[in-house]
């Protein structure tokens, strides 16, 4: 139950941030039909799992609860696959391809890199 728990909290808060970011991102730039909320809540969740992540497996002695509260719970609740989807699906009944497949395109390949920079930092 503790868990469950642990994942609850982090989710919640994971998408309260979420919400917040990606609304502000909306107001700071604006891009022609480029989703940049989304976008930036992605990659930025990128960057902090591999941080979390790569922190957690050089500290053995961490308890798994910090995995489940920030790895799972506030990045799984700060990051969001299905809206990404669903706005690439928008962007291609629109006829815009081309910012589709910038859109995944960049997604996947700045999401890499965000993830990879995360794990070197830490060590």
């Amino acid at each position: 139950m503790k868990h469950l728990i642990l994942v609850f909290i982090g989710g919640g808060i994971g998408s309260v941030v979420r919400y917040l970011v990606g609304r502000a991102m909306g107001e700071i730039l604006t891009l022609k039909n480029f989703p940049i909320g989304t976008f930036t809540v992605n990659i930025l969740g990128c960057l902090l799992i591999g941080i979390i992540l790569a922190w957690l497996s050089k500290n053995t002695q961490a308890d798994k609860a910090w995995s489940l509260l920030f790895a799972t719970g506030f990045c799984g609740g700060f990051t969001t696959f299905s809206t990404f989807s669903y706005e690439n699906i928008l962007l291609i009944q629109k006829g815009e391809m081309g910012v589709a497949l910038l859109y995944m395109g960049a997604s996947l390949l700045i999401g890499l890199l965000a993830c990879s920079l995360g794990m070197l930092l830490v060590k």
